[in-house]
């Protein structure tokens, strides 16, 4: 869903990736920044700290913004690549498995529940990842994309109520598993 707003915020992202390419650093290197938040915040929900669920919560969001860093860098440098795009699909997971698994170890919420979300935020991905080698292209297909199943785990967590925002992604990666996989068998029905 958010993907599907990318085009509007375009010479925004544009300037924003010239921004950060003006540093030198490569896309590779802002995948790396991403996932180091990314690990802080899944080590800030294990650990349960005071004021985890709000420091777990910023750190998620800072990973989110580099995950946008990273692709709008490639974009502006010219520098995409099979590699970077591999890389930075597999960090993504990596990421993502790392952040329910803190949210785990911090009880949070019930380990039924977390172990649903995760494992249909990763079929998600996987239906994507196996339409897009039958050709066939899913982005923007479906309401809870990563970028919007992170976000109701950083927002609401952050106010406090973690356990719905699990259940808010298991609901939101359901449909969107769904949705996919209705796209993808229509196209190669035809």
């Amino acid at each position: 869903m958010l993907n599907n707003l990318r085009d509007s915020l375009q010479p925004f992202l544009e300037k924003m990736g010239n921004g950060f390419a003006s540093t030198g650093l490569s896309p590779n290197f802002w995948t790396g920044i991403g996932i180091v938040f990314a690990f802080a915040s899944a080590i800030a929900y294990g650990l349960n700290i005071e004021f985890a669920l709000i420091i777990g919560g910023m750190f998620l969001l800072v990973s989110g913004f580099f995950d946008i860093v990273d692709g709008q860098v490639a974009r502006v440098t010219n520098k995409t690549s099979k590699q970077g795009a591999f890389l930075d699909s597999v960090f993504d997971k990596i990421a993502e498995v790392a952040i329910f698994l803190g949210i785990l170890i911090g009880g949070y919420a019930e380990p039924y529940l977390v172990l649903l979300a995760i494992t249909l935020s990763l079929l998600v991905s996987y239906a994507r990842a196996r339409a897009e080698s039958f050709g066939i292209k899913l982005e923007g297909i479906g309401i809870g994309e990563r970028a919007e199943r992170l976000l109701v785990i950083a927002i609401i967590g952050m106010i406090g109520f973690m356990d719905y925002a699990v259940m808010i992604v298991i609901i939101i990666a359901g449909i969107t598993l769904i949705q996919r996989i209705v796209v993808t068998s229509k196209q190669l029905h035809t």
